[in-house]
């Protein structure tokens, strides 16, 4: 039960009330934003300046945040989600209206996909304009919060300023409450420029509390996997996001059960641990032996579609899913759902489990992973591995990296041995770039890689701009096929052809350079030493690698193939071509 003195009311200090009582003179409605954020506890905030945002803008003069300012505001939102995925914290992102808001959506998307608390901040036409009637205002929408109302996890409209400081605080905790996510604040423009005379806005509280597992839940978990003849454990980006890899680790070697993570929970189990299946999700072998596991704990992951072999994951034994997102609990397969935070849920199981050794669990991932590297190795892919291989032995151990939708990345997901991020939460292209400055803005301490194909980097090719402006230390990996690889290889695999995949680009290095970027165009060769001179230089850089890369061959295939022949719908689907 809640009562009066669990929440004390704060008391100001005889100075503070005396400033409170006199507010210094000429703020506006944009101070109590920038005010707002800077109590919450921001640093650094994200966006694109507008006409109706200019009160927001003006504000930035006065306050101590930083600023990176991108040059598309949908780079701009990449960036925030970047911040926000390194730093766990809310990453605040100011848009103007109309046009300027909707150029972010896409940002949006991926961030609610991937769980990134970011924060928007939008102006709105003036409140006279609002309503939905066609007033001729300068980019009007008849519903602009209609336009993201399906996108982000809430909206928070304000239409006064005393209405400011309230709104963003309750966005604040909405984007870091589980699951994270973007929200939505909006702002008219005669809003953020009318004179205020209230107090400046002090250090706010918006901290949520986290779901913690219902210990009957805990009690049949704990008795299922202690008693479980072959355990199996998928982790998932939530257990990064709630930091909870050593608690992992813990209850997998207490337990002995081998371990998978998805691409999105990369570094949440150690690459070369006996009990690590590593993260071929993507590969039969991988998909089978979970499949003969008969307790299979899911944590921090929905096993959407490439966590589950492209649907075709079949679990025999009892799943047990830890999941901090509720719409993900039990939305692809049945089982025991645990609505918690990671961290805590795996601690609950560990204080739980009974010590259960398995002397046959270490050879038994030896032989998957035997296997699955027999099936790469008779596909001759030698160059797509040298490339791949010479990326990592240059990038620095505390070096983050952001992909973008390529080849390379999609090799990444499955072979890469560490943490990476990337844009396949929502899967559009140009996450890479702008996901590595919004990185280094929140550490300028360390490199930053960004690796895109010519298709995706000219999606962000402005943002060389942001890196040079703010001296951001990104390296940016272009590997250059002359037009969208992969759609290039699914249109050839299905139709015999591809059709709109082949593009005429600049000249990368040149290009790099006019922006006053060093740039080399590379081998796969040389791409080693390239790129890690270049990650070794401060400031920006871009290194170019001409190369036509291909995927390794996919699995799922044939177990699709395989269920059609049973029967028009044996999976539970209608058959359909995947490409």
């Amino acid at each position: 039960m809640m009562h009066d003195h669990d929440h004390e009311p704060v008391r100001l200090t005889p100075e503070q009330t005396a400033a409170a009582l006199a507010p210094p003179p000429g703020r506006r409605g944009g101070d109590l934003v920038v005010e707002t954020l800077y109590g919450l506890g921001a640093t650094t905030v994200f966006g694109l300046p507008g006409q109706h945002a200019l009160g927001m803008f003006d504000a930035l003069r006065r306050s101590s945040l930083q600023y990176i300012g991108l040059r598309v505001e949908n780079n701009a939102g990449f960036a925030a989600d970047a911040y926000g995925r390194v730093t766990g914290e809310v990453a605040p992102l100011l848009l103007s209206t109309g046009p300027g808001a909707l150029t972010s959506l896409a940002a949006l998307q991926e961030a609610a996909a991937a769980s990134a608390p970011v924060l928007a901040v939008s102006s709105q036409v003036p409140v006279a304009g609002l309503g939905g009637g066609r007033h001729g205002y300068l980019h009007e929408l008849r519903d602009q919060q209609g336009s993201f109302r399906d996108i982000v996890k809430s909206v928070h409209p304000v239409r006064t300023p005393s209405q400011i400081p309230s709104a963003l605080a309750a966005a604040w905790e909405s984007a870091l409450t589980a699951p994270h996510g973007p929200v939505w604040v909006e702002i008219p423009q005669d809003v953020l420029l009318a004179e205020v005379s209230l107090p400046v806005v002090t250090a706010m509280d918006a901290t949520p509390r986290e779901p913690r597992p219902r210990p009957e839940l805990t009690a049949v978990a704990a008795h299922a996997l202690s008693h479980a003849a072959l355990p199996v454990i998928i982790a998932g980006g939530g257990v990064v996001r709630a930091d909870a890899a050593g608690k992992l680790r813990a209850l997998a070697e207490k337990i002995t059960a081998p371990v998978v993570t998805t691409a999105g929970g990369k570094g949440a189990f150690p690459w070369d641990h006996p009990l690590s299946l590593q993260s071929w999700l993507e590969d039969r072998h991988t998909t089978d032996f979970l499949e003969e596991a008969d307790v299979v704990l899911v944590v921090g992951s929905g096993l959407g579609e490439l966590s589950s072999n492209y649907h075709t994951f079949r679990p025999r034994g009892q799943v047990i899913q830890i999941e901090a997102d509720l719409g993900k609990l039990e939305s692809n397969h049945p089982g025991l759902g645990i609505h918690a935070d990671a961290r805590i849920a795996l601690g609950a199981l560990l204080d739980a489990v009974d010590e259960r050794p398995d002397p046959g669990a270490a050879a038994s991932v030896r032989t998957v992973l035997a296997k699955v590297r027999e099936r790469i190795d008779a596909q001759g892919l030698t160059l797509e591995r040298r490339v791949l291989a010479a990326v990592r032995e240059a990038l620095p151990a505390a070096s983050p990296s952001f992909w973008d939708m390529t080849i390379l990345a999609y090799w990444a997901w499955s072979a890469w041995p560490g943490p990476m991020h990337s844009g396949q939460g929502a899967g559009g292209l140009g996450y890479g770039f702008p996901a590595a400055l919004g990185a280094a803005a929140a550490d300028r301490t360390r490199p930053v890689l960004a690796v895109s194909g010519d298709g995706g980097a000219l999606y962000s090719i402005a943002e060389l701009a942001t890196a040079r402006q703010y001296g951001l230390p990104v390296t940016w990996l272009i590997v250059d096929d002359g037009g969208y690889g992969i759609l290039r290889e699914y249109m050839t695999d299905a139709f015999g052809e591809a059709t709109g995949t082949e593009l005429d680009r600049p000249d990368f290095v040149a290009l790099a350079e006019s922006f006053g970027v060093p740039a080399v165009r590379t081998t796969p060769e040389a791409l080693r030493e390239d790129l890690a001179k270049a990650l070794a230089a401060p400031g920006p850089s871009v290194v170019v690698l001409p190369a036509r890369l291909r995927m390794f061959a996919p699995t799922h295939l044939d177990r699709r193939r395989a269920s059609t022949a049973e029967g028009p719908h044996a999976d539970g689907e209608a058959p359909h071509t995947e490409i």
